[in-house]
């Protein structure tokens, strides 16, 4: 798995550089230390994941992957900080970023590329629950047959939204992998959404 790290900190890229390499099948194919070089280097190795902190002085990691996400939309760009700061969280919802990642959670690091590289979007507990909070939804339940949703629709939009692989999904309610799949474009086509990241975020903010 090929991986680019980028931190304003040389002391994380070095710790976090040592403890993603002593996985066998991960590589960090390049790090630098601003959010400037992001897109070039994105361009260059096509990374399965890309991870950057927020907080950097040129440009920031949002900017970046705003700019990344525009070019390669299905880009997986896992977001490193040391805040839980609700308008970063926010911000990264909205960019569609595979995740929103605490440094100090050093543990969870790299099970959060493994998930962000297969497809799923890494926001810990605490934050997936805050969510509706975060996002200023007080708002009706919304009605998903005017989207043209149908019941079991509605039921694979709720377990992507809890965090699910396609996988999970396909356990959870007897369907096979490819099937959930083909719900998932069919249902992103419908609400108009980029990808699951969106979708979760279109949820929870609409209930």
């Amino acid at each position: 798995m090929k991986l680019i790290l980028i931190d304003d900190d040389c002391l994380v890229v070095s710790a976090l550089k040592m403890i993603l390499e002593n996985e066998p099948d991960f590589e960090v194919a390049a790090t630098a230390e601003d959010g400037s070089a992001a897109p070039a280097l994105y361009r260059e190795h096509r990374p399965d994941v890309l991870l950057m902190d927020i907080r950097m002085k040129q440009k920031n990691g949002l900017d970046a992957a705003e700019e990344i996400l525009k070019e390669f939309p299905t880009a997986r760009i896992l977001l490193l900080t040391t805040f839980s700061d609700d308008e970063y969280i926010i911000k990264a919802l909205k960019l569609g970023a595979a995740g929103y990642l605490l440094k100090q959670d050093y543990q969870n690091i790299i099970p959060a590329i493994r998930a962000a590289a297969s497809g799923q979007t890494v926001f810990g507990t605490e934050i997936v629950s805050r969510i509706p909070e975060l996002m200023g939804t007080e708002k009706e339940t919304t009605d998903y047959k005017k989207y043209g949703i149908s019941e079991r629709e509605l039921d694979v939009i709720r377990l992507i939204a809890e965090g699910l692989s396609n996988k999970e999904i396909a356990a959870n309610l007897y369907l096979s992998e490819g099937t959930v799949r083909n719900y998932l474009t069919t249902i992103l086509d419908k609400l108009n959404l980029r990808d699951r990241t969106q979708l979760a975020v279109f949820y929870l903010s609409n209930r």
